[in-house]
């Protein structure tokens, strides 16, 4: 069976997102993923999947080291893990300082720092039931479990856009989430990675690498693009980090028109700006044939596990987001 995900990032509510889970389940998908952002809460989902499923893995993509206390985010990935039997990834990052401050009121400070010692924390309590922690940024007097875990140790991957957080994760993670990435990404970020576990005696070589990649179906290419260029320009604008990584990605001129049309409020204009070109190199757009031939493309460019992540809102969002899961399912 070819190896495929799916991501889920809000649109459609709890309910109908475990529907969704259950047929990607059916049709041999390997895992499934859910963000945080606005979407709801991730756990609470992901536990409702647990219950409702039997194979298929479940993850976050990802949990927000600085909005969630390291103890509290240990609990809560216990606690999938056990209602799903074994099946959970807890997926870490830094998020972005234009969320974690104004959204959430925390100060946002060394993320690679937090990163590393919110997992550090995280295995201790897990192994040991308790945790003393004094870290930099994260720091814990006592802290008890008051249930066992069904695994002590359970896999952390870290989300990454740039080298330094590539690296750690290399050193620290046991895999890597990447977000929109381009068919050289693979190849790039494996270098990284094997950087980094270079640092802890690891194997960076074997670290799996998965990645969300926007996914919409249409009955034409343009179609779906028109589907995905809002999105796009919701990142692309709002987010200093993926404006950076579209640039970096050979789109500069697109990045920063994007940007300066996000800035005025001008959101339609923003779309515009999001060419096909852009959302082909780091998305997936097209027929259901040419979906399934992208992401062909992803996983022969070294993308071990791509994760479709689709993008519906309204009456009619698990209607869309079913319909892409059926188009895309991995051939058996």
């Amino acid at each position: 069976m070819e190896r495929l995900g799916i991501c889920f990032s809000g649109g459609a509510n709890a309910s109908e997102i475990v529907e969704c889970v259950k047929l990607a389940e059916s049709l041999g998908y390997e895992s499934a993923w859910v963000a945080e952002g606005h979407g709801g809460d991730q756990f609470a989902i992901l536990a409702a999947c647990a219950t409702a499923t039997s194979r298929i893995l479940l993850g976050t993509a990802i949990t927000s080291v600085f909005v969630r206390t390291a103890p509290t985010i240990a609990m809560a990935a216990a606690t999938v893990d056990q209602l799903s039997g074994g099946r959970f990834i807890l997926g870490l990052g830094s998020s972005h300082r234009v969320q974690v401050e104004p959204e959430h009121g925390q100060v946002y400070t060394k993320p690679l720092t937090r990163v590393r010692e919110t997992a550090e924390l995280v295995r201790e309590l897990l192994a040991e039931g308790n945790a003393h922690y004094h870290g930099q940024t994260v720091k814990c007097e006592n802290f008890e479990l008051w249930f066992t875990p069904h695994r002590k140790r359970l896999p952390i991957f870290f989300s990454a856009v740039f080298p330094k957080m590539t690296e750690l994760t290399g050193e620290l993670a046991d895999g890597i989430i990447l977000t929109r990435s381009t068919l050289e990404s693979g190849a790039t970020v494996r270098a990284q990675l094997i950087t980094g576990a270079a640092r802890s005696g690891k194997d960076g070589a074997t670290m799996p690498i998965v990645s969300l990649l926007p996914t919409a179906i249409g009955a034409t290419k343009t179609e779906a693009c028109d589907k995905m260029r809002p999105g796009f320009a919701a990142y692309t604008g709002y987010f200093p980090r993926y404006n950076r990584m579209t640039a970096d990605q050979g789109f500069g001129d697109e990045a920063t028109i994007i940007a300066e049309a996000w800035a005025r409020g001008d959101r339609e204009g923003a779309a515009a700006a999001v060419s096909d070109a852009l959302i082909d190199a780091s998305g997936i757009a097209g027929t259901p044939e040419q979906c399934r031939a992208k992401i062909q493309e992803v996983r022969a460019s070294g993308i071990d596990v791509p994760l479709i992540a689709p993008f519906a809102s309204g009456p009619g969002a698990q209607a869309e987001m079913e319909a892409v899961i059926k188009a895309c399912a991995p051939a058996g």
